[in-house]
């Protein structure tokens, strides 16, 4: 998709290409703050859920937990990566224009 419109001469050409990330990609920090938020939360519960196995209460719900929280902490991670490499992928784009 190639914009040809020239740019507004009273704009800042640094906020004008903010603009125009956020209008290629809505909400990008948005989602890295909550990918962020609740990946902490689910190291924070995992760190709960493993001190509680280490100390061996109540094995049989505890692990189940503990194996949850790991995989919310993963999902986070790979959601986080996914969006980096989508704004590597725009920049180059961006770049090679």
């Amino acid at each position: 998709m190639s914009d040809h419109r020239p740019k507004p001469a009273k704009l800042d050409p640094e906020i004008y290409a903010r603009l125009k990330a956020e209008a290629n990609a809505p909400y990008r920090g948005l989602r890295r703050f909550i990918y962020t938020g609740f990946g902490a939360s689910g190291a924070i519960g995992g760190f709960v859920f493993l001190a509680k196995i280490l100390a061996g209460q109540n094995l049989r719900e505890t692990i189940p937990n503990f194996a949850l929280q790991v995989g919310v902490v993963a999902l986070m991670v790979w959601l986080y990566r996914l969006e980096a490499k989508a704004e590597q992928k725009r920049q180059k784009r961006e770049q090679g224009k």
